[in-house]
């Protein structure tokens, strides 16, 4: 069927809560994507950052089929091999804590507050967040998460308030006796790639100690090599007490999480908490291998490489340069700010072309494409980009 014909089948059959591109996807290979008419893309975005290691990666597609043909699910009243690994895993690449499974980023925020509630005591229930911070659609990271993702949902959750990003002062101010927990993302993704200064972490964990208060870093963006270390919160120097996680957790099944400290994560005894399907043993098979893959093949130090290379070709667009108000970013997770009020145009040309990138805050170009990228396809890839800005 045609691109045409699979949109109509769509908007008859499912809700219209996403924004659509006129493109049905049907076929995906690494870094490339076809769609339903047999047009080709160079993919830039990476489903959200969710296929961390492009689609179809072989290692994973021998995971899921070994996992398929052995044991799908049996409830977590029962122990489970492929989920202790993937366990096992974050806990070398981030640090010592006790493994939470979910199915997306949103529900470990959930289980995030509730933990940091549990671990402030009595009467201390209030959540501090970020502006223009994402952590989710549920109701309560939606109350984490401030702007018009809000807009007809209120009353939200009580006991949520949003401070601006890479403020100490104003998170000083904003914490009481009443606090039990503040999130912050390592670098802002939905808020358009921003990237707070060298010692803001280093004085929110301060504060988080002196007040007995839970640092929560919600690494849902972040996370699993994207910006060139395993985690986001390493560039800082900085430990949470609770990380939050999902998108390339699951190499683009669904797989979501919390790692909390080993006293914190004691408070979740039975009946506390729980996700029937979380950590079942397809995806948690799958997301052991991402990790696995992620080191056999180098791809976290590439994607630092690639990172670095992006910008520097960005900065030697000829015509386009002066249309760029900054280039923000680690790893391969980038943003650039255009002096445009809308940059959708610039999305509409490079999908025209074959790139799929993808834009957020109305005038941020965001770019997050699989650490398995060729250095060959990122040059192609930003040369399409720089051809789309020149046609706007």
């Amino acid at each position: 069927m045609s691109n045409e014909e699979l949109a109509k089948r769509h908007q008859a059959a499912l809700i219209g809560n996403y924004g659509k591109l006129p493109v049905a996807l049907v076929r995906g290979s690494g870094s490339r994507l076809w769609d339903a008419d047999g047009k080709e893309y160079l993919d830039f975005f990476a489903g959200f950052g969710g296929t961390i290691l492009g689609h179809c990666h072989p290692a994973l597609v021998d995971a899921i089929t070994r996992q398929a043909g052995t044991l799908w699910t049996v409830g977590n009243q029962f122990y489970s091999e492929p989920q202790i690994r993937l366990a096992e895993q974050l806990q070398r690449h981030a640090f010592d804590g006790r493994v939470f499974f979910c199915h997306s980023g949103a529900e470990a925020a959930e289980a995030a507050f509730k933990l940091a509630r549990l671990a402030a005591g009595p009467g201390r229930f209030k959540i501090i967040s970020a502006l223009k911070s994402f952590h989710g659609r549920t109701m309560g990271a939606l109350s984490a998460t401030p702007g018009p993702y809000q807009k007809g949902f209120e009353p939200l959750v009580p006991g949520f308030s949003t401070v601006p990003y890479n403020d100490i002062a104003a998170l000083e101010a904003a914490a009481d006796e009443q606090t039990a927990g503040i999130i912050l993302e390592p670098i802002q993704g939905e808020g358009g790639i921003n990237v707070p200064s060298p010692d803001y972490f280093r004085q929110v964990r301060e504060l988080c100690d002196r007040r007995k208060i839970s640092l929560i870093f919600d690494e849902v963006w972040t996370g699993v090599g994207r910006t060139g270390r395993y985690f986001g919160h390493q560039h800082f120097g900085v430990t949470p007490d609770i990380m939050t996680m999902g998108k390339a957790l699951g190499g683009g099944v669904p797989v979501g999480g919390i790692l909390a400290r080993p006293d914190k994560a004691a408070l979740f005894v039975p009946g506390t908490h729980g996700c029937t399907l979380g950590g079942n043993p397809l995806c948690a098979a799958v997301g052991a291998a991402v990790f696995e893959t992620l080191e056999k093949e180098s791809l976290v130090e590439k994607a630092a490489e690639l990172g670095c290379m992006a910008q520097q070709r960005i900065s030697s667009f000829r015509h386009g340069a002066e249309r760029i108000v900054a280039v923000r970013g680690r790893g391969l997770m980038l943003g650039l700010e255009m002096r445009l009020e809308d940059a959708t145009p610039i999305l509409q040309a490079a999908l025209a072309r074959g790139l799929i990138i993808n834009v957020t805050r109305k005038n941020v170009i965001r770019l997050s494409p699989a650490l398995t990228l060729s250095a060959a396809d990122l040059e192609r890839g930003l040369e399409i980009l720089e051809q789309a800005i020149n046609a706007v």
